[in-house]
């Protein structure tokens, strides 16, 4: 299974003034291992991230990839790994399909990995997440980690469903080798 994940409160602690530096990006518990445990199942794992932190001008590509850079790291450290990491570095106001809510970063990862919307699942914390995954009509968690309690709190719309909520990445994880897709 293809396994997309969004980043900022799903892998690390968001942050309302951006991760703008690696000493920045903290993990969530058990996030990490959660990676490597699907990793270590055969699943391919691809983050697809908004970084509207470039579009703004607060960051570069450069300081972006020592974030990422941390991020590889650290699973390295547990035999996890990623197949890869894709980004809309999209302002708001310049946004493009690839930026989520648009489905163009997780069309991009289908295509990449040859992998069908059936074969595909989504973990994010945010509606945008959720909207992404159902314009590409793959499965859908959202985690309660992040934006995701402030999402559940306000309420998923009937068109998205239907949505797994599960407490964090590693319940997400469970879910998908239990077999639940």
């Amino acid at each position: 299974m293809l396994v997309l994940l969004d980043r900022d409160g799903v892998i690390n602690e968001d942050r309302a003034d951006f991760v703008k530096s690696p000493t920045e990006l903290i993990f969530i518990p058990k996030a990490l291992e959660a990676i490597a445990r699907l990793k270590g199942h055969g699943h391919r794992l691809v983050v697809v991230t908004n970084q509207s932190c470039i579009g703004r001008g607060i960051i570069n590509e450069e300081q972006l990839a020592e974030i990422h850079g941390k991020l590889r790291d650290n699973l390295a450290r547990l035999s996890g790994d990623l197949d890869d990491i894709l980004i809309a570095p999209d302002a708001p106001w310049a946004a493009t399909d690839r930026r989520k809510p648009g489905p163009g970063m997780l069309f991009e990862a289908m295509r990449k990995y040859h992998a069908k919307p059936k074969e595909t699942v989504f973990i994010g914390d945010s509606t945008r997440d959720i909207e992404a995954a159902r314009s590409a009509d793959c499965h859908r968690i959202l985690v309660r980690t992040g934006k995701g309690q402030k999402t559940l709190a306000e309420g998923l719309s009937k068109d998205l469903m239907p949505v797994h909520i599960a407490e964090d990445l590693d319940e997400a994880a469970s879910f998908i080798l239990e077999g639940r897709f």
